[in-house]
């Protein structure tokens, strides 16, 4: 059985997807709002991190 590999997006993408700055994002990963992973130094985030973030912002907002 394959495990399947998460999509990684770039800090860009995430900014289009969240519509906010890059410093937004980085604070987001910085304070373990947002999960992301390095990669020979290029900082990737798992589309699912993303939409957890969203999911808990909604959930924080009801």
């Amino acid at each position: 059985m394959t495990t399947a590999v998460p999509e990684l997006l770039t800090v860009s993408e995430v900014m289009a997807r969240l519509k906010v700055g890059r410093s937004k994002v980085y604070d987001l990963i910085r304070t373990n709002r947002l999960a992301s992973i390095k990669i020979d130094g290029a900082r990737r985030i798992p589309v699912d991190a993303v939409r957890d973030f969203i999911q808990s912002q909604l959930a924080e907002a009801a």
